[in-house]
């Protein structure tokens, strides 16, 4: 088992939008970046909601998700884990969402990138009602998630509605 630790969030003021996974994978570990394996849909979901093509650019991909009010992070700080199946995650203790949603208040939709960060969520953090916050699990877009693209991509395509409900807000 080798520990592994989470990345810092993909955030700023104005994300109204947080997508949680659940913990970054070998390729995304050894590159120090969100979704670096290529056969990881996400990256792919991401730019087909706002019919664009993918920038090859780390930098430029993290910057097209902020300046569509996306936020991006991991639900589990640290892990111990053999390869990059979430199955395999053990010993998971999670990300300090008190201190996030404190810090970023104008978070207002919450969604999942798979089973395993919706599952660790509800375990260590929950959902309530009066918290505020809209939530929605989505297909992981991982590749051993072995759903179609398309089909990925349908389910992805929600967020483009609550994008179209986002108002100004004032700050």
């Amino acid at each position: 088992m080798t520990a592994i630790n989470s990345f810092e969030p993909i955030i700023d003021k104005s994300s109204r939008i947080l997508i949680l996974g659940s913990i970054p994978g070998i390729e995304s570990l050894k590159l120090q970046q969100y979704y670096a394996n290529n056969r990881n849909h996400f990256w792919k979901i991401i730019y087909a909601l706002f019919n664009a093509v993918p920038d090859t650019s780390y930098v430029k991909r993290t910057g097209f998700l902020l300046s569509k009010k996306i936020a991006l992070w991991d639900v589990i700080d640290n892990c111990t884990r053999q390869g990059s199946l979430d199955s395999n995650i053990r010993d998971e203790h999670p990300n300090d969402f008190k201190k996030l949603f404190m810090e970023y208040p104008s978070i207002k939709y919450i969604f999942f990138n798979g089973s395993k960060a919706h599952n660790s969520y509800l375990k260590y953090i929950g959902f309530n009602e009066a918290d505020g916050f809209s939530y929605k699990k989505l297909p992981s877009t991982s590749p051993a998630h072995a759903v179609k693209f398309e089909d990925k991509l349908k389910e992805w395509l929600i967020i483009r509605e609550y994008i179209g409900a986002l108002k100004p807000i004032s700050l």
